[in-house]
């Protein structure tokens, strides 16, 4: 055997051990028990929400009334893309008064999958000459503001 197809196998010896075959679920959230869910019930006030299943995971940017429990186990691999094996969702929507007005549980057969859009929109912009590119801004931060003093 010649000395670089030595090399060669080293290498790809060497190369093949440093892959990794390990499979790690990482596992996401904390969803209650279904036992725990079972104890809600419409009219319930959030405090007595938060006494049985605990602080959500989440509660919905514009609207404080909706909690959301969510959990997920995600497979990874080596490098490939990983891959969601479960996910699990309790959200709780609350009336004004505070209490209990729906319970809904969703999982990952609830998902939708949403295609990303890749057009672009076209923006107009002006031809910008070197003097204002560079120096246009000169003078327009003051960081410490006009002086009042006459």
């Amino acid at each position: 055997m010649s000395r670089y197809n030595m090399l060669f196998l080293s290498f790809m010896l060497l190369f093949t051990a440093a892959c990794s075959s390990d499979v790690f679920l990482v596992h996401n959230g904390n969803i209650p028990s279904a036992e725990k869910i079972a104890q809600v019930s419409v009219g319930q006030t959030k405090e007595e929400v938060a006494d049985i299943l605990g602080t959500p995971s989440s509660v919905a940017n514009f609207d404080d009334n909706t909690w959301i429990y969510m959990s997920s186990t995600v497979k990874k691999v080596a490098f490939f893309r990983p891959k969601i094996m479960d996910r699990d969702i309790l959200t709780i929507r609350f009336d004004k008064q505070g209490k209990v007005a729906k319970i809904d549980q969703l999982n990952q057969k609830d998902g939708k999958t949403i295609d990303i859009d890749t057009e672009q929109t076209e923006v107009e912009e002006e031809d910008v000459g070197f003097f204002k590119k560079y120096f246009g801004g000169v003078g327009a931060y003051m960081p410490i503001g006009p002086s009042k003093e006459h």
